[in-house]
């Protein structure tokens, strides 16, 4: 019951997650349809066309008039930068487009003390909210009159400051004088009250935590600005991190991944034919396949980092076998997809064993052969990046990895978008040489 207990806990949390979260996911889809219907009537408006495919509302049966629109994926890449620079102040975007952003400037507010005789006093603290790194004194005030004395604080942007007023006060907690309210609002231990320029709480104890506004922007810290992650990578490709360019870092993901898929495809290939073509070796590693096939490459990362050590042999047989299992199924189901009407006919005509391998069954597998490729490029690639995330010395996961360690969130976010737009790439590549290799594919 008390694991029943726990997992419903941890599904509620999502849930409030997923709950909290939907505002922003269905703005995210309005936005989309909005772009739609805007692009639809720019293009009817240049384009305007009366036939009858102009009056189709629906693709529902025709599956060959549902492609990728480009305009589309140009505003929705424009769409994802605009908002990145929204949400963190980009300079590369006019101000009026940047999400309400934290308080920075001068700002003041007025707290009461009442003495245990029911007497009370005002005084003002002055704060000024500085940008993070900046070295900023807090201003000079007068004390003014009364038992009650004025204060002052500088507070760095996204930051909250602890400030006892009442240090400086004539009278304070040990003569049983507590603050009472903060620009005329009542406070107590545990309470807030909103100010001018963010928020003002106290502590069970009695002291004011001033709380600046942070808008919603995000922080630096948490976020950087395009401009940063920029700037980051045009520093790391010339200068260089943890001793190595940006060259080295991404060359050596990419030479293990090829590597270990070219190792992987090397065996497996063969071994899917063997299966597909071979009752015996069917019989013999299918329950092999089929039971590597599941386990993820990253539970094997334990077992090859003690079997080979944290070098690039160890690293190259984790992609080895990343690819193995997946490049074997897609030679087996190739070959199993052949349609015996072919095999037969190539009978018919007189044609021997191997040229019926040569002419119907190699080139009427590749197809699977080749979509078997690409989900394993993307397996490898995936499976080496969190490979360097354990143990190495140079690649764009180490880099990441490393980085996180001390909040460089720009060169996170830097090898994040590295690593998707090589993984794009391989992926384009590959499709663009299955168009090459296998021209055939989907034409019987």
């Amino acid at each position: 019951m008390e694991l029943l207990g726990n997992l419903w806990s941890e599904l509620w949390a999502v849930l409030v997650t997923l709950f909290a979260a939907a505002p922003y996911v269905i703005g995210y889809i309005l936005i989309i349809l909005l772009m739609m219907v805007i692009w639809s009537g720019v293009k009817r408006l240049l384009t305007p066309k009366h036939d009858y495919g102009s009056l189709k509302t629906v693709t529902f049966g025709d599956e060959s008039a549902v492609t990728s629109n480009t305009a589309a994926s140009v505003v929705s890449i424009v769409l994802i930068f605009v908002l990145w620079g929204a949400f963190t102040g980009s300079k590369l975007l006019p101000g009026f487009m940047h999400a309400p952003g934290p308080f920075i400037g001068d700002g003041s507010f007025e707290y009461t003390i009442t003495t245990p005789a029911g007497d009370s006093d005002n005084a003002t603290v002055s704060v000024v909210v500085h940008p993070t790194g900046e070295e900023v004194d807090a201003p000079e005030v007068a004390d003014g009159d009364g038992i009650a004395k004025n204060d002052a604080v500088a507070i760095p942007v996204y930051r909250s400051e602890l400030l006892r007023v009442d240090r400086n006060d004539e009278m304070g907690r040990d003569e049983e004088t507590f603050i009472t309210a903060v620009d005329g609002q009542a406070i107590a231990p545990g309470g807030s009250v909103d100010i001018a320029f963010g928020r003002v709480a106290m502590s069970d104890k009695g002291t004011l935590n001033i709380i600046p506004s942070t808008g919603i922007q995000m922080e630096p810290i948490w976020l950087p600005a395009p401009e940063a992650v920029w700037s980051r990578l045009s520093e790391i490709a010339t200068v260089g991190y943890r001793n190595s360019t940006l060259a080295e870092h991404l060359g050596y993901s990419l030479f293990r991944v090829i590597v270990g898929f070219f190792l992987g495809a090397l065996v497996g290939i063969p071994l899917g034919y063997a299966m597909g073509l071979s009752n015996w070796f069917r019989g013999w590693f299918d329950p092999i396949v089929e039971f590597m096939r599941p386990v993820p490459p990253l539970a094997l990362i334990p077992l090859v980092i003690i079997w080979a050590g944290i070098g690039e042999v160890g690293k190259i047989i984790l992609l080895f076998l990343a690819a193995l299992w997946i490049m074997a199924i897609a030679a087996r189901s190739g070959v199993s997809g052949v349609r015996i009407s072919k095999v037969h006919a190539a009978y018919s005509l007189g044609a021997s064993k191997w040229q019926i391998m040569r002419h119907v069954i190699i080139p009427n597998s590749l197809p699977e052969i080749f979509t078997g490729a690409r989900v394993a490029m993307g397996v490898c690639w995936g499976t080496v990046v969190a490979a360097e995330l354990v143990a190495a010395e140079k690649g764009a996961g180490m880099m990441i990895m490393v980085a996180s360690k001390f909040q460089s969130t720009d060169i996170v976010l830097m090898g994040i978008v590295l690593i998707g737009i090589i993984g794009f790439s391989i992926d384009m590549l590959m499709r663009q040489a299955e168009k090459w290799l296998v021209p055939w594919k989907g034409k019987g």
